[in-house]
């Protein structure tokens, strides 16, 4: 199975039947319609493009429109992602592909972009120490020496410094699939998956 879309609604627990508490981010994935497939002879490499979601028809632009009604999807998919079929696997355009992909137990892999921080200094950003936090330090929070002196007289790039933090596409891999729930197109995934609440997420096996 090549994957779906989604979007995260948010952290709750789930009890298991021995009492213990698991932590779980609720997603609600699918029904996403296959709105194109791709071939080797007509695009040089093998995907589907799957759609999640449903603009206005008024914010729909004249080319969105005519590519989801090519597929003979009736609403015009407000986010469109391809992946990468498994091998052996076939996908008609308007097919649709659901949370019963998934089963408890499975492992997945969860893509999003994290929530933006802004601009934070290395204590938050890279998790340094810090400077001595008794007496009054001036300066308790700065990165400290950072030019290795006479050679090569310069601070070496990739040095951990502050700047923007978050706001990037982060991949969390192997997380478990602890509940399906096909009536409500919810998936329930074992701790926490990057990205605010309501924002796009891509599941896949």
């Amino acid at each position: 199975m090549a994957g779906l879309i989604g979007k995260k609604i948010g952290m709750t627990r789930i009890f298991h039947e021995d009492g213990s508490a698991v932590p779980v981010t609720v997603v609600e994935a699918g029904p996403c319609p296959v709105v194109q497939v791709k071939t080797l002879e007509t695009d040089g490499y093998e995907a589907i493009q799957l759609g999640f979601g449903a603009q206005k028809a008024k914010r729909a632009s004249k080319p969105e429109a005519g590519h989801a009604g090519k597929a003979g999807l009736e609403d015009t998919p407000s986010i469109l992602r391809e992946f990468v079929p498994a091998e052996g696997e076939t996908f008609e355009p308007g097919q649709n592909i659901t949370v019963e992909v998934f089963e408890p137990g499975d492992s997945v892999k969860v893509t999003g972009t994290s929530k933006g921080r802004g601009f934070q200094g290395v204590m938050k950003r890279h998790g340094f120490h810090g400077r001595p936090g008794s007496h009054g330090h001036p300066k308790a929070r700065i990165p400290g020496s950072m030019g290795p002196g006479t050679d090569p007289s310069r601070v070496i790039k990739g040095k951990k410094l502050p700047g923007q933090m978050g706001g990037v596409r982060k991949t969390i891999s192997n997380l478990e699939v602890v509940k399906v729930d096909p009536e409500r197109n919810l998936l329930f995934v074992r701790g926490g998956i990057p990205g605010s609440r309501h924002s796009y997420v891509l599941i896949t096996k």
